[in-house]
């Protein structure tokens, strides 16, 4: 795996083995509460809603209305798409069974 973002001392290791461990929504749920702000957890899950958009095929305006996104978090969300990890797509495939191309 690429060492995207990732400090010298593997630190991000760790929260990554954290999310693996979680075994239900709720334990999911309960574990972002404690770790995030909402408006964090409110802002990754509108970045991901906004992903599957585009993959859609939506258009910046589309989702902005839609969203309330701004169009630079969109535009970010597209550069990470195109030119990403793979992340979001990866995400999207899982829990679309493998609808996206």
């Amino acid at each position: 795996m690429e060492n995207r973002g990732r400090q010298a001392d593997g630190s991000p290791d760790r929260l990554y083995d954290a999310i693996l461990s979680l075994k239900s929504r709720e334990e999911c749920a309960r574990f972002f509460e404690d770790l995030c702000t909402i408006n964090e957890i409110l802002s990754m899950a509108q970045r991901i809603e906004i992903a599957e958009m585009l993959l859609k095929g939506r258009t910046y305006l589309e989702i902005a209305d839609l969203t309330g996104a701004a169009t630079a978090t969109i535009s970010r969300v597209n550069r990470a798409l195109r030119h990403g990890a793979g992340g979001y797509s990866l995400v999207l495939e899982s829990s679309n069974g493998g609808s996206y191309a």
